[in-house]
């Protein structure tokens, strides 16, 4: 089964349902059964997020999508009163290692890279995190 093609109207708003997960609305959310985050008492997980641009679709280079990505989880993160300062671990999926770093030099939570393909087209870079709400 494929996954559904971005819609160009659609724009992330971010709401936390009961059982407390963090909703954005994404049609991907219904069709592959996911929440975009979820507290699990201090620990917010936050679901691999491709990092398309605000018209729904994603851009080419790879850095942007990165940067499209940490922006849209750090808003989810945002919902459950933490941010990208309090990641503590950091997952990318990545076409390429052609670029990484920026967001975390500073903040250094743990990290795994896998160079692979990802399953959506024009897709080059995934990012899941695990952040921690004890600020």
């Amino acid at each position: 089964m494929a996954c559904p093609a971005p819609v160009d109207s659609f724009r992330a708003e971010y709401v936390i349902m009961p059982g407390s997960g963090i909703r954005n609305g994404a049609p991907s959310e219904d069709f592959a059964g996911y929440a975009k985050a979820v507290i699990d008492g201090m620990t917010i997980h936050v679901s691999g997020t491709l990092g398309q641009g605000e018209d729904g679709q994603p851009p080419d280079d790879a850095g942007q999508k990165a940067r499209n990505a940490l922006a849209s989880i750090d808003k989810a993160l945002k919902q459950a009163e933490s941010g990208l300062t309090d990641a503590v671990a950091c997952r990318v999926y990545i076409t390429d290692a052609a670029w990484l770093g920026e967001v975390f030099r500073d903040i250094r939570p743990t990290n795994t890279m896998l160079i692979c393909q990802i399953p959506t087209q024009g897709a080059k870079v995934e990012i899941e995190i695990t952040a921690s709400r004890a600020g």
